[in-house]
Parts: structure tokens; sequence; C-alpha cells
């Protein structure tokens, strides 16, 4: 399967989604014209990924400031990736700045409101450097 690489501009992040390492970013700030049709993308190439995963799926948020229309299309996210841990081993890891509060209680406030307490871990670190 082939990466799904997509710059990051202004209004949309990076998307670094490498199946062959089984890790997945969205790096940067989030607020598309169409968040809807944005995280469709998104949606469909995880659906292509999830006929043969690899053993371990890890999909980390390093997002720095995200809309409302955002917010919503990353909770389907949220809800998409909480049902594919039910049949496979995926993981996801909230980054936040080490001084943005807010930032870490909605993704504390996501992982509550998805019951994803066993999936999703919130760690402080430098959301904008991708580890890959």
């Amino acid at each position: 399967m082939n990466n799904l690489v997509m710059k990051k501009t202004e209004e949309t992040p990076a998307i670094i989604f490498m199946p062959q390492k089984g890790v997945f970013q969205i790096v940067g700030n989030s607020w598309p014209e169409d968040a809807t049709k944005f995280y469709d993308k998104i949606l469909d190439w995880l659906d292509k990924y999830f006929l043969d995963p690899l053993p371990e799926t890890v999909f980390q948020f390093r997002l720095v400031y995200y809309n409302t229309a955002s917010s919503k299309q990353i909770i389907r996210l949220l809800g998409y990736l909480k049902e594919k841990s039910k049949q496979y081993n995926v993981k996801v890891q909230w980054y936040y700045n080490k001084n943005d509060i807010e930032n870490s209680r909605e993704a504390e406030r996501y992982r509550t409101l998805l019951g994803m307490e066993d999936v999703m871990e919130v760690v402080e670190t430098d959301v904008a450097t991708p580890s890959l």
C-alpha cells in the first residue's frame, strides 16, 4: 500500500501515513474550508489500510490549532479508530505543547467522551515536529 503524504498548509495539517511502519501522523493546524471533504480522504485511505493492517497501528495527533468543523471530524476519526481497536491493535497518541492546557483538556475530553482510555494516551511534547 502506498503512503498517504499531504504537505501542510496554513489551513491544513500535514498528513504523514506510512503503512509499512504502521505509524500515522496528523501535524499542524486544521481549519480547512471543507473539513468533511478533507477528513473523508483520510478515512477512505484508512478503510483500505485496515483491510490488511500491521500487527500494531499507532495514530499520532500533533495538532497546534483546529477549528470547530475540524473538531467534529477529529471526533469522527477518533470514533473510527476506537471501532478498529476492537479488532486490531490500534493505539492513539495525542501530543500537546507544554503550556497548551486547552489542547490537553480537549484531548482528555475526547478520550473520556469516546471511552478510549485503553486506546488513547495524551502526551506532552513538541507537537509541531513529526517523529517520522
